[in-house]
């Protein structure tokens, strides 16, 4: 982007929020060439065991193959399309589909057709599942529907030193995903996520735990937040407690061991990283005003009462942040919907807004434009 753009330090304009033409630009131009989390490698353990993805209309399948591999599949039968696999995650010797009863081995393969006498010309190595490319990183597999761009490990290279020690790998989950619907574009929650000057106005809670410590920054592909618990205690029982009992994490550099650490990775995938667990969220769209978040959480074995007492009162304290959240976005979403608003200035210290509305003018040009295009442009 031109330094002398004047658009630099804008925010995108409230169009861009609710317009069907939008939305169809960024499931193209920013979500199918982006990377999303399916699941950690400790949840598809052993050969058999699959979890899938939802996304952007697509619906993926992560699996271990006998050979140990994990491979990502499209979650759809080569005969007549049909969706093989239903639910979440499961374990199986075979992928049959519930249609026709073609049936897939570990590998993708296709394994068995009845009625095979029907098709006598088929060949089979041509018509096993689609392959996804995927990509483990520290444990968690992602994936992308289009290539092209930097891995995850490029994108994160950034801050890898500062990853490492919470050995994310041997992490296991402490539950299941869950889903939560959102009213509001998924840009809202992704500019919420990274705006470092509501903490104080909006969140009294992290306000009294982390002090004037918070602070953001910006790279490429990733925004980077923080936190480090201050020494007095806080009134607030849930939050007093944290602070009094969270033991030690004899793994973690010293700085780290009280410090709340927050990624966000391009486009929508966030990371919230504790001294007791991780947590992450996706912020995946569903139409222009409907957004899904889906997240879970993962933590080292650790059976200390301290440790078991530091993730409850985690999970109520970040109860209190996300309904906080919740209200704030419904708020934008809300206001977006004036035509008396149309953008607004970014100052210096919001780094992450700055650089997620330039990447998102440079990816979809009509971004520069003040008022609403006519309808049909992003088919153009």
């Amino acid at each position: 982007m031109p330094e002398h753009d004047s658009l630099a330090g804008h925010s995108l304009p409230a169009w861009c929020y609710d317009d069907a033409d939008f939305f169809a630009a960024e499931r193209e131009r920013v979500f199918a060439p982006s990377w999303q989390l399916v699941c950690h490698d400790s949840d598809i353990a052993r050969p058999g065991d699959w979890h899938t993805l939802d996304f952007l209309g697509e619906s993926l399948v992560a699996v271990r193959g006998e050979d140990g591999q994990v491979r990502v599949f499209s979650n759809v039968c080569r005969h007549r399309g049909a969706r093989i696999l239903d639910g979440a995650r499961g374990c199986a010797r075979r992928l049959t589909c519930p249609y026709h009863a073609w049936t897939y081995d570990l590998q993708g393969r296709l394994a068995g057709v009845p009625n095979r006498a029907d098709y006598p010309q088929m060949d089979r190595d041509r018509h096993g599942l689609r392959p996804v490319e995927h990509e483990i990183w520290h444990g968690f597999i992602f994936v992308r529907l289009h290539g092209g761009g930097p891995s995850v490990a490029q994108m994160m290279a950034p801050y890898e030193d500062q990853i490492a020690p919470y050995r994310f790998a041997d992490m296991r989950a402490l539950g299941r995903v869950t889903l939560r619907p959102r009213a509001v574009n998924w840009k809202i929650i992704a500019d919420n996520y990274s705006d470092a000057l509501h903490i104080p106005v909006a969140h009294p809670g992290l306000t009294r735990l982390f002090g004037r410590s918070y602070c953001i920054a910006a790279q490429d592909w990733v925004d980077r937040m923080s936190g480090d618990l201050v020494e007095q205690l806080s009134p607030a029982f849930s939050e007093r407690m944290y602070q009094k009992y969270l033991p030690v994490a004899e793994h973690l550099p010293e700085d780290c061991r009280r410090r709340w650490l927050y990624f966000k990775l391009w486009p929508n995938t966030a990371f919230d990283i504790y001294p007791d667990q991780m947590d992450f969220m996706q912020f995946l769209p569903i139409s222009p005003t409907r957004t899904l978040i889906r997240e879970i959480s993962y933590a080292l074995p650790d059976e200390r009462r301290e440790m078991r007492a530091a993730r409850y009162l985690n999970w109520r304290i970040n109860r209190q942040v996300n309904a906080e959240d919740t209200a704030l976005i419904e708020r934008v979403q809300h206001g977006m919907r004036s035509p008396l608003f149309t953008t607004g200035p970014l100052g210096k210290s919001e780094v992450c807004l700055r650089h997620f509305c330039d990447r998102m003018r440079a990816l979809i040009p009509q971004a520069r434009q003040e008022q609403r295009p006519a309808p049909g442009w992003s088919q153009q």
